[in-house]
Protein backbone atom coordinates (compact mmCIF):
# COMPACT_ATOMS: atom_id res chain seq x y z
CA UNK A 1 0.00 0.00 0.00
CA UNK A 2 1.57 3.36 -1.00
CA UNK A 3 2.54 5.75 1.77
CA UNK A 4 0.19 8.70 2.10
CA UNK A 5 1.52 12.24 2.37
CA UNK A 6 0.96 14.32 5.47
CA UNK A 7 -2.33 16.21 5.19
CA UNK A 8 -0.86 19.41 6.58
CA UNK A 9 2.00 19.28 4.07
CA UNK A 10 -0.46 18.76 1.19
CA UNK A 11 -2.19 22.04 2.03
CA UNK A 12 1.05 23.78 3.14
CA UNK A 13 -0.33 24.30 6.65
CA UNK A 14 1.06 24.48 10.15
CA UNK A 15 -0.42 21.96 12.60
CA UNK A 16 -1.79 24.86 14.64
CA UNK A 17 -3.79 26.19 11.66
CA UNK A 18 -7.26 27.56 12.38
CA UNK A 19 -10.41 26.39 10.63
CA UNK A 20 -10.43 29.51 8.48
CA UNK A 21 -6.78 29.00 7.48
CA UNK A 22 -7.54 25.41 6.50
CA UNK A 23 -10.49 26.55 4.40
CA UNK A 24 -8.44 29.23 2.60
CA UNK A 25 -5.56 26.81 1.97
CA UNK A 26 -7.86 24.23 0.43
CA UNK A 27 -9.58 26.79 -1.77
CA UNK A 28 -6.22 28.02 -3.06
CA UNK A 29 -4.94 24.49 -3.72
CA UNK A 30 -8.17 23.31 -5.34
CA UNK A 31 -8.17 26.25 -7.75
CA UNK A 32 -4.50 25.65 -8.56
CA UNK A 33 -4.87 21.96 -9.38
CA UNK A 34 -8.45 21.86 -10.69
CA UNK A 35 -8.58 19.62 -13.82
CA UNK A 36 -10.42 22.31 -15.79
CA UNK A 37 -7.42 24.57 -15.33
CA UNK A 38 -4.97 21.73 -16.08
CA UNK A 39 -6.60 19.71 -18.90
CA UNK A 40 -4.92 16.36 -19.49
CA UNK A 41 -2.53 16.76 -16.55
CA UNK A 42 -2.94 13.55 -14.54
CA UNK A 43 -0.55 14.73 -11.85
CA UNK A 44 -2.61 17.89 -11.27
CA UNK A 45 -5.78 15.79 -11.08
CA UNK A 46 -4.16 13.55 -8.49
CA UNK A 47 -3.10 16.57 -6.44
CA UNK A 48 -6.66 17.97 -6.72
CA UNK A 49 -8.07 14.77 -5.23
CA UNK A 50 -5.32 14.63 -2.62
CA UNK A 51 -6.18 18.16 -1.48
CA UNK A 52 -9.87 17.25 -1.17
CA UNK A 53 -9.05 14.26 1.05
CA UNK A 54 -6.79 16.40 3.25
CA UNK A 55 -9.48 19.06 3.60
CA UNK A 56 -12.18 16.51 4.49
CA UNK A 57 -10.08 15.28 7.43
CA UNK A 58 -8.65 18.58 8.68
CA UNK A 59 -11.99 20.43 8.45
CA UNK A 60 -13.68 17.80 10.63
CA UNK A 61 -12.77 18.33 14.35
CA UNK A 62 -13.18 14.65 15.27
CA UNK A 63 -11.20 13.30 12.31
CA UNK A 64 -8.53 15.97 12.74
CA UNK A 65 -8.08 15.04 16.41
CA UNK A 66 -7.63 11.36 15.53
CA UNK A 67 -5.19 12.26 12.75
CA UNK A 68 -3.17 14.57 15.01
CA UNK A 69 -2.80 11.82 17.63
CA UNK A 70 -2.30 8.70 15.51
CA UNK A 71 -1.66 9.81 11.93
CA UNK A 72 -3.32 7.95 9.05
CA UNK A 73 -3.77 4.83 11.23
CA UNK A 74 -6.05 6.83 13.52
CA UNK A 75 -8.58 7.22 10.69
CA UNK A 76 -9.01 3.48 10.33
CA UNK A 77 -12.65 2.72 11.11
CA UNK A 78 -13.82 6.22 10.16
CA UNK A 79 -15.29 7.21 6.83
CA UNK A 80 -13.02 9.13 4.46
CA UNK A 81 -14.25 9.28 0.87
CA UNK A 82 -12.32 7.37 -1.80
CA UNK A 83 -11.41 10.41 -3.88
CA UNK A 84 -9.12 8.44 -6.19
CA UNK A 85 -12.20 6.83 -7.80
CA UNK A 86 -14.56 9.82 -7.68
CA UNK A 87 -15.52 12.10 -10.52
CA UNK A 88 -14.00 15.57 -10.38
CA UNK A 89 -17.43 17.22 -10.57
CA UNK A 90 -18.62 15.21 -7.56
CA UNK A 91 -15.56 16.22 -5.56
CA UNK A 92 -16.06 19.89 -6.40
CA UNK A 93 -19.74 19.73 -5.50
CA UNK A 94 -18.97 18.30 -2.04
CA UNK A 95 -17.24 21.53 -1.02
CA UNK A 96 -19.02 23.94 -3.37
CA UNK A 97 -19.85 26.33 -0.51
CA UNK A 98 -16.17 27.30 -0.39
CA UNK A 99 -16.34 28.52 -4.01
CA UNK A 100 -19.63 30.40 -3.73
CA UNK A 101 -21.70 27.54 -5.12
CA UNK A 102 -20.27 27.57 -8.64
CA UNK A 103 -17.04 26.61 -10.32
CA UNK A 104 -14.86 29.52 -11.46
CA UNK A 105 -14.05 27.47 -14.55
CA UNK A 106 -17.68 27.18 -15.72
CA UNK A 107 -20.57 24.91 -14.85
CA UNK A 108 -22.82 25.14 -11.83
CA UNK A 109 -21.57 22.48 -9.43
CA UNK A 110 -23.61 23.06 -6.35
CA UNK A 111 -25.15 19.82 -5.03
CA UNK A 112 -28.73 19.46 -6.21
CA UNK A 113 -28.52 21.85 -9.17
CA UNK A 114 -28.61 20.99 -12.82
CA UNK A 115 -25.43 21.24 -14.85
CA UNK A 116 -25.25 21.68 -18.59
CA UNK A 117 -28.61 19.99 -19.19
CA UNK A 118 -27.82 16.75 -17.35
CA UNK A 119 -29.20 15.56 -14.02
CA UNK A 120 -27.17 15.87 -10.83
CA UNK A 121 -26.70 12.98 -8.44
CA UNK A 122 -28.65 13.38 -5.19
CA UNK A 123 -27.15 13.94 -1.76
CA UNK A 124 -25.92 11.09 0.42
CA UNK A 125 -27.53 10.47 3.81
CA UNK A 126 -26.14 9.06 7.07
CA UNK A 127 -27.66 7.05 9.90
CA UNK A 128 -26.38 4.50 12.39
CA UNK A 129 -27.24 1.18 14.02
CA UNK A 130 -25.97 -0.75 17.04
CA UNK A 131 -24.87 -4.40 16.96
CA UNK A 132 -23.24 -6.84 19.39
CA UNK A 133 -19.86 -8.51 19.23
CA UNK A 134 -21.72 -11.74 18.50
CA UNK A 135 -23.19 -10.04 15.42
CA UNK A 136 -19.67 -9.05 14.34
CA UNK A 137 -18.60 -12.69 14.57
CA UNK A 138 -21.49 -14.06 12.51
CA UNK A 139 -22.77 -11.13 10.45
CA UNK A 140 -26.37 -9.96 10.77
CA UNK A 141 -29.21 -7.97 9.28
CA UNK A 142 -30.75 -4.84 10.75
CA UNK A 143 -33.97 -3.04 9.91
CA UNK A 144 -33.23 0.65 9.43
CA UNK A 145 -35.83 3.42 9.58
CA UNK A 146 -35.03 6.91 8.32
CA UNK A 147 -36.62 9.91 6.64
CA UNK A 148 -35.36 11.50 3.44
CA UNK A 149 -36.50 14.40 1.29
CA UNK A 150 -37.98 12.60 -1.73
CA UNK A 151 -39.86 13.67 -4.82
CA UNK A 152 -43.24 15.11 -3.95
CA UNK A 153 -45.95 12.54 -4.70
CA UNK A 154 -48.44 15.26 -5.71
CA UNK A 155 -46.37 16.97 -8.42
CA UNK A 156 -43.90 14.11 -9.08
CA UNK A 157 -41.05 16.42 -8.15
CA UNK A 158 -41.77 19.18 -10.67
CA UNK A 159 -42.81 21.70 -8.00
CA UNK A 160 -45.64 22.85 -10.27
CA UNK A 161 -49.32 22.61 -9.43
CA UNK A 162 -50.89 19.52 -11.06
CA UNK A 163 -52.12 20.45 -14.54
CA UNK A 164 -49.40 23.09 -15.00
CA UNK A 165 -45.78 22.90 -16.12
CA UNK A 166 -42.49 24.57 -15.36
CA UNK A 167 -41.29 27.19 -17.82
CA UNK A 168 -37.76 27.82 -19.04
CA UNK A 169 -36.02 30.60 -17.14
CA UNK A 170 -35.86 33.73 -19.29
CA UNK A 171 -32.72 35.00 -17.56
CA UNK A 172 -30.42 32.06 -18.30
CA UNK A 173 -32.35 30.39 -21.13
CA UNK A 174 -32.52 27.11 -19.24
CA UNK A 175 -28.76 26.82 -18.66
CA UNK A 176 -28.95 27.49 -14.91
CA UNK A 177 -25.98 29.87 -15.07
CA UNK A 178 -25.17 33.31 -16.39
CA UNK A 179 -22.00 34.92 -17.74
CA UNK A 180 -20.93 38.18 -16.17
CA UNK A 181 -18.28 40.51 -17.62
CA UNK A 182 -16.20 43.14 -15.87
CA UNK A 183 -13.44 45.71 -16.46
CA UNK A 184 -14.55 46.56 -19.96
CA UNK A 185 -14.95 42.93 -20.99
CA UNK A 186 -11.44 41.92 -19.98
CA UNK A 187 -12.71 39.41 -17.41
CA UNK A 188 -15.69 37.11 -17.32
CA UNK A 189 -17.15 34.90 -14.63
CA UNK A 190 -19.80 32.18 -14.74
CA UNK A 191 -22.20 32.16 -11.78
CA UNK A 192 -25.48 30.59 -10.76
CA UNK A 193 -28.53 32.19 -12.31
CA UNK A 194 -30.12 34.50 -9.68
CA UNK A 195 -33.63 34.00 -11.06
CA UNK A 196 -33.98 30.22 -11.11
CA UNK A 197 -31.13 29.50 -8.65
CA UNK A 198 -29.44 27.18 -11.11
CA UNK A 199 -32.46 25.02 -11.97
CA UNK A 200 -32.92 26.36 -15.49
CA UNK A 201 -36.70 26.58 -15.11
CA UNK A 202 -39.28 28.30 -12.94
CA UNK A 203 -42.75 27.66 -11.51
CA UNK A 204 -45.63 30.08 -11.95
CA UNK A 205 -48.18 28.09 -9.92
CA UNK A 206 -46.41 26.09 -7.17
CA UNK A 207 -47.63 22.76 -5.87
CA UNK A 208 -49.63 23.19 -2.65
CA UNK A 209 -48.13 20.07 -1.07
CA UNK A 210 -44.43 20.93 -1.40
CA UNK A 211 -44.84 24.71 -1.93
CA UNK A 212 -42.97 24.49 -5.22
CA UNK A 213 -39.84 22.76 -3.88
CA UNK A 214 -40.68 19.44 -5.52
CA UNK A 215 -39.60 17.64 -2.33
CA UNK A 216 -41.46 16.18 0.63
CA UNK A 217 -40.39 14.06 3.64
CA UNK A 218 -40.64 10.32 3.04
CA UNK A 219 -40.24 7.67 5.75
CA UNK A 220 -38.26 4.64 4.64
CA UNK A 221 -37.75 1.22 6.23
CA UNK A 222 -35.10 -1.05 4.74
CA UNK A 223 -33.15 -4.15 5.75
CA UNK A 224 -29.38 -3.73 5.75
CA UNK A 225 -26.92 -6.62 5.71
CA UNK A 226 -24.03 -6.08 8.16
CA UNK A 227 -20.98 -8.15 7.09
CA UNK A 228 -19.10 -10.31 9.59
CA UNK A 229 -15.87 -8.74 10.85
CA UNK A 230 -17.01 -5.11 10.59
CA UNK A 231 -15.33 -2.66 12.99
CA UNK A 232 -16.93 -0.09 15.25
CA UNK A 233 -17.35 3.18 13.33
CA UNK A 234 -17.26 1.66 9.86
CA UNK A 235 -20.15 2.26 7.49
CA UNK A 236 -22.23 0.06 5.19
CA UNK A 237 -23.21 1.87 2.00
CA UNK A 238 -26.69 1.23 0.64
CA UNK A 239 -26.81 2.49 -2.93
CA UNK A 240 -29.65 4.66 -4.22
CA UNK A 241 -31.22 5.17 -0.78
CA UNK A 242 -30.12 8.81 -0.45
CA UNK A 243 -32.01 11.82 -1.74
CA UNK A 244 -33.09 12.00 -5.39
CA UNK A 245 -31.07 14.13 -7.78
CA UNK A 246 -32.19 17.20 -9.69
CA UNK A 247 -33.14 17.08 -13.33
CA UNK A 248 -33.72 13.33 -13.30
CA UNK A 249 -30.36 12.60 -11.68
CA UNK A 250 -29.89 9.38 -9.66
CA UNK A 251 -30.42 9.05 -5.93
CA UNK A 252 -27.48 9.43 -3.59
CA UNK A 253 -26.47 6.67 -1.18
CA UNK A 254 -27.26 5.92 2.45
CA UNK A 255 -24.29 5.35 4.76
CA UNK A 256 -25.16 3.24 7.82
CA UNK A 257 -22.51 3.70 10.51
CA UNK A 258 -22.11 0.69 12.78
CA UNK A 259 -21.63 0.96 16.53
CA UNK A 260 -20.49 -2.21 18.34
CA UNK A 261 -21.78 -2.56 21.88
CA UNK A 262 -19.19 -3.28 24.60
CA UNK A 263 -18.98 -6.94 25.64
CA UNK A 264 -19.04 -8.16 29.24
CA UNK A 265 -15.92 -10.32 28.78
CA UNK A 266 -14.10 -9.56 25.55
CA UNK A 267 -12.06 -6.65 24.22
CA UNK A 268 -11.28 -6.41 20.52
CA UNK A 269 -7.77 -5.91 19.13
CA UNK A 270 -7.90 -5.97 15.33
CA UNK A 271 -9.41 -9.42 14.69
CA UNK A 272 -8.28 -10.93 18.00
CA UNK A 273 -10.34 -11.09 21.18
CA UNK A 274 -8.75 -10.37 24.56
CA UNK A 275 -10.14 -12.19 27.61
CA UNK A 276 -8.98 -11.73 31.21
CA UNK A 277 -8.99 -15.13 32.96
CA UNK A 278 -8.70 -15.07 36.77
CA UNK A 279 -7.04 -18.15 38.31
CA UNK A 280 -5.87 -19.09 41.80
CA UNK A 281 -2.29 -19.36 43.02
CA UNK A 282 -2.52 -23.14 43.11
CA UNK A 283 -3.89 -23.31 39.54
CA UNK A 284 -1.04 -21.11 38.34
CA UNK A 285 1.57 -23.19 40.19
CA UNK A 286 0.22 -26.70 39.52
CA UNK A 287 -1.61 -26.13 36.20
CA UNK A 288 -5.29 -26.64 35.42
CA UNK A 289 -7.91 -26.95 32.68
CA UNK A 290 -10.36 -24.05 33.05
CA UNK A 291 -13.73 -23.52 31.37
CA UNK A 292 -13.88 -20.15 29.58
CA UNK A 293 -16.53 -18.37 27.49
CA UNK A 294 -16.14 -17.75 23.75
CA UNK A 295 -18.43 -16.14 21.18
CA UNK A 296 -19.23 -19.63 19.92
CA UNK A 297 -19.98 -21.37 23.23
CA UNK A 298 -17.84 -22.72 26.07
CA UNK A 299 -14.28 -23.96 25.67
CA UNK A 300 -11.50 -25.38 27.84
CA UNK A 301 -8.29 -23.43 28.43
CA UNK A 302 -5.17 -25.35 29.44
CA UNK A 303 -3.06 -23.51 32.01
CA UNK A 304 0.42 -25.03 32.19
CA UNK A 305 2.15 -25.49 35.59
CA UNK A 306 4.17 -22.44 36.57
CA UNK A 307 2.06 -19.95 34.60
CA UNK A 308 2.92 -16.38 35.59
CA UNK A 309 0.69 -13.37 36.20
CA UNK A 310 -0.05 -11.56 32.92
CA UNK A 311 0.91 -14.45 30.64
CA UNK A 312 -1.14 -14.70 27.46
CA UNK A 313 -2.43 -18.07 26.28
CA UNK A 314 -3.50 -18.06 22.62
CA UNK A 315 -6.37 -20.17 21.32
CA UNK A 316 -6.24 -20.22 17.52
CA UNK A 317 -9.29 -19.40 15.41
CA UNK A 318 -11.65 -18.25 18.18
CA UNK A 319 -11.38 -14.55 17.35
CA UNK A 320 -13.34 -12.49 14.82
CA UNK A 321 -13.39 -13.00 11.05
CA UNK A 322 -11.46 -10.61 8.83
CA UNK A 323 -13.81 -8.22 7.04
CA UNK A 324 -12.17 -8.83 3.66
CA UNK A 325 -10.48 -12.22 3.79
CA UNK A 326 -12.80 -13.99 6.24
CA UNK A 327 -9.89 -15.60 8.12
CA UNK A 328 -10.60 -15.74 11.85
CA UNK A 329 -8.38 -14.11 14.44
CA UNK A 330 -7.41 -15.68 17.76
CA UNK A 331 -8.66 -15.66 21.33
CA UNK A 332 -5.92 -14.37 23.62
CA UNK A 333 -6.52 -15.27 27.25
CA UNK A 334 -4.53 -13.11 29.69
CA UNK A 335 -3.97 -14.85 33.01
CA UNK A 336 -4.76 -12.88 36.17
CA UNK A 337 -3.47 -14.69 39.28
CA UNK A 338 -5.74 -13.82 42.19
CA UNK A 339 -4.37 -13.75 45.75
CA UNK A 340 -7.03 -14.77 48.31
CA UNK A 341 -7.99 -12.03 50.76
CA UNK A 342 -9.20 -14.47 53.43
CA UNK A 343 -7.81 -17.89 54.35
CA UNK A 344 -9.14 -20.65 56.52
CA UNK A 345 -6.96 -21.80 59.45
CA UNK A 346 -5.90 -24.89 57.50
CA UNK A 347 -5.07 -22.91 54.35
CA UNK A 348 -2.97 -20.46 56.34
CA UNK A 349 -1.08 -23.24 58.08
CA UNK A 350 -0.35 -25.03 54.82
CA UNK A 351 0.92 -21.82 53.20
CA UNK A 352 3.19 -21.15 56.19
CA UNK A 353 4.62 -24.61 55.87
CA UNK A 354 5.24 -24.00 52.20
CA UNK A 355 6.87 -20.63 52.93
CA UNK A 356 9.17 -22.34 55.42
CA UNK A 357 10.45 -24.64 52.67
CA UNK A 358 11.34 -21.56 50.63
CA UNK A 359 13.02 -19.92 53.67
CA UNK A 360 10.95 -16.81 53.03
CA UNK A 361 9.90 -14.46 55.84
CA UNK A 362 6.12 -14.05 56.01
CA UNK A 363 3.75 -11.96 58.12
CA UNK A 364 2.52 -11.68 60.77
CA UNK A 365 5.82 -11.91 62.75
CA UNK A 366 6.14 -12.66 66.47
CA UNK A 367 6.41 -9.00 67.49
CA UNK A 368 3.92 -6.33 66.63
CA UNK A 369 4.89 -3.01 65.09
CA UNK A 370 4.36 -1.18 68.41
CA UNK A 371 6.60 -3.64 70.24
CA UNK A 372 9.39 -3.15 67.69
CA UNK A 373 8.94 0.63 67.86
CA UNK A 374 9.29 0.57 71.68
CA UNK A 375 12.45 -1.52 71.46
CA UNK A 376 13.85 0.86 68.87
CA UNK A 377 13.22 3.96 70.99
CA UNK A 378 14.78 2.49 74.16
CA UNK A 379 17.79 1.20 72.26
CA UNK A 380 16.69 -2.39 72.08
CA UNK A 381 17.98 -4.84 69.54
CA UNK A 382 14.81 -5.21 67.53
CA UNK A 383 15.09 -2.91 64.54
CA UNK A 384 17.73 -0.66 66.22
CA UNK A 385 20.51 0.64 64.02
CA UNK A 386 24.05 -0.23 64.89
CA UNK A 387 26.15 2.71 66.14
CA UNK A 388 28.01 4.38 63.31
CA UNK A 389 31.72 3.65 63.01
CA UNK A 390 33.89 6.78 63.40
CA UNK A 391 35.33 8.05 60.12
CA UNK A 392 39.10 7.77 59.82
CA UNK A 393 39.36 11.27 58.31
CA UNK A 394 37.20 12.91 61.00
CA UNK A 395 39.04 15.46 63.25
CA UNK A 396 40.01 14.05 66.66
CA UNK A 397 39.47 15.99 69.89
Amino acid sequence: MPTKRDYYAILSLDRRATDEQIKRAYRKAALQYHPDKNPGDKQAEQRFKECAEAYEVLSNPEKRSLYDQYGHDGLRGTTVHDYAHMQNDDIFSMFADIFGGASPFGGARRPGTRQAGRGQRGLDLETQCEITLQDVAQGCQREIEFTRQDLCSTCSGSGAKPGTKRRICATCGGRGQVLQRGFGGMFQMVSTCPSCLGQGSMVDKPCSTCDGSGRAPLKRKITVKIPAGIHDGQAVRVRQEGEPGEGGGPHGDLHVYVRVREHAFFRRQDNDLILDVPISITQAALGADIEIPTLFGKSMLHVAPGTQFGEVITVKGLGLPDLRGGRAGDLRAQVIVEVPRKLSHLQEELLRQYAATEEHSVLPTRKSFLEKLRDYLVGGSAGADKPAEPRSDAPQN
